[in-house]
C-alpha cells in the first residue's frame, strides 16, 4: 500500500535539544500547556509531548530505584486474589487485572447514591486543585491540573466513614494509613498531565510529605461521573487508558514492600472533550497519617 504524502507523521522521541528546551522554559515560567501546544505545533506526538513534559516537571523514579523496579517481575500487588473483593458493608467485583504496573479495574465500589452525595457535599467546598512543588513542597496552582478539589477528613460523616472503611478493606491497608478523601471535577477540557502519584525520594520537596506518614503506597480513583466524550485515565508507559464509569474504580500501587518505586505506574488525566469528569481519590501511606 502507498503512503499518502499528506498523511501527517509525529515525532516519537524527544531529543536532547527539546528536552534541554522543556527544562528552560519552565524554569523561566512558561506554562506547562502553552509548552505542550508549542510541541504539538512542532509535530510531536501528544503523549509523547505529555510525557516530557511530565517527566522535567516530575522526574522519573530514582535510578536505582528504576533498576530495582523494573527487576520485579511482577510487581507484587497487595490486592486480594479473586474476582470478587470483599469490604464489611459491599462486595466489589474485579472486571481487570494487571500484573506490572500492578492495576485493577473494580465494579460496584460506590453506589449512584454515593457518588451523587459526594457530588453535593463537594460542591459549595470546590477551589482550584493544587500539586505538590517538587523544590518546596508547597500545594501549587498549576495548569498541569486543571480541576477543582474539595477535601474530607477521615470520618467527618457518615458517608465518609463508610467509604473510608471500604476503601480501606479494598487496599488492604489500615484505615488510618489513607488521607481524606478528595473529590475533583474537571470541567471541559480540563486535565492531570501524567505525572506519578509517589514522592520523589531525592527531592527537597517532598521531604515534609515523607516524615509525615511516609511514602505514598497506592491509588484508588472512584469515578462519580460518567463522561460524555474523553476524561480518559491514561497509563501512558503502557499504553492502557480507562474510561471513566460511575461507580466503578481504578486501583493501581507502586511503592513495593521494600521501598522501590515503579515507573511504569506514570499515569494522567486525558482531557475532557464533552460534559464534566468527577473522581474521588484516596492514597493510602506507608504509616499512620495524621494529615
Amino acid at each position: 500500500m502507498q503512503e499518502n504524502p499528506l498523511q501527517t507523521r509525529f515525532h516519537t522521541k524527544v531529543t536532547q535539544d527539546w528536552q534541554d528546551w522543556i527544562r528552560e522554559a519552565l524554569a523561566a515560567g512558561n506554562a506547562p500547556a502553552d509548552l505542550l501546544l508549542t510541541m504539538k505545533e512542532h509535530q510531536f506526538d501528544d503523549g509523547v509531548a505529555r510525557e516530557a513534559i511530565s517527566t522535567a516537571l516530575f522526574g522519573t523514579a530514582t535510578a536505582p530505584a528504576a533498576a530495582h523496579a523494573s527487576a520485579l517481575t511482577p510487581f507484587h500487588g497487595r490486592l486480594d486474589e479473586g474476582h470478587v473483593l470483599h469490604t464489611p458493608d459491599r462486595d466489589v467485583r474485579v472486571l481487570l487485572r494487571i500484573a506490572r504496573p500492578t492495576i485493577a479495574v473494580l465494579d460496584g465500589v460506590l453506589s449512584d447514591e454515593e457518588c451523587d452525595a459526594l457530588k453535593h457535599m463537594a460542591l459549595p467546598r470546590l477551589e482550584r486543585s493544587a500539586v505538590v512543588g517538587v523544590a518546596d513542597g508547597v500545594n501549587t496552582v498549576m495548569d498541569i491540573r486543571t480541576s477543582d478539589g474539595a477535601y474530607f477528613q477521615r470520618a467527618e460523616s457518615d458517608l465518609i466513614r463508610r467509604i473510608d472503611a471500604r476503601t480501606a478493606a479494598i487496599m488492604r491497608l489500615p484505615e488510618d494509613h489513607g488521607e481524606g478523601l478528595q473529590v475533583m471535577r474537571y470541567g471541559q477540557g480540563g486535565e492531570y498531565l501524567p505525572h506519578f502519584d509517589y514522592f520523589q525520594p531525592d527531592e527537597k520537596g517532598s521531604q515534609p510529605h515523607l516524615a509525615t506518614g511516609g511514602q505514598r503506597i497506592s491509588t484508588l480513583i472512584m469515578y462519580l461521573h460518567d463522561v460524555d466524550a474523553g476524561g480518559e485515565t491514561i497509563f501512558p508507559r503502557i499504553d492502557f487508558s480507562y474510561v471513566p464509569r460511575k461507580g466503578q474504580a481504578l486501583y493501581f500501587e507502586y511503592t513495593a514492600a521494600d521501598g522501590s518505586l515503579d515507573p511504569l505506574s506514570l499515569h494522567g488525566g486525558a482531557p475532557v472533550m464533552r460534559g464534566e469528569k468527577w473522581i474521588v481519590t484516596k492514597w493510602m501511606r506507608e504509616r499512620a497519617f495524621a494529615g
